[in-house]
């Protein structure tokens, strides 16, 4: 690689709004605060709720036969 081309690496945090703190390597030169993050995203948490706009979830319920979900 050529010399002197590529941005310095710095150490930064991370700082969600739901308090976790990730550091890591960056180009940045200072730490930054996200407003979500894999801890407090729903659908990496399973607690993902499904919509249901005009009875839309319950009608491809039973049109593809699968239950309540719980």
């Amino acid at each position: 690689m050529k010399k002197d081309i590529h941005p310095a690496y710095q150490d930064v945090q991370i700082k969600c709004g739901c308090g976790n703190v990730v550091e890591t390597r960056s180009t940045l030169k200072s730490d930054f605060m996200t407003e979500i993050c894999s801890a407090c995203h729903p659908f990496y948490t399973g607690k993902q709720k499904l919509i249901d706009t005009a009875g839309r979830v319950e009608r491809f319920r039973r049109k593809y036969g699968q239950g309540e979900k719980k």
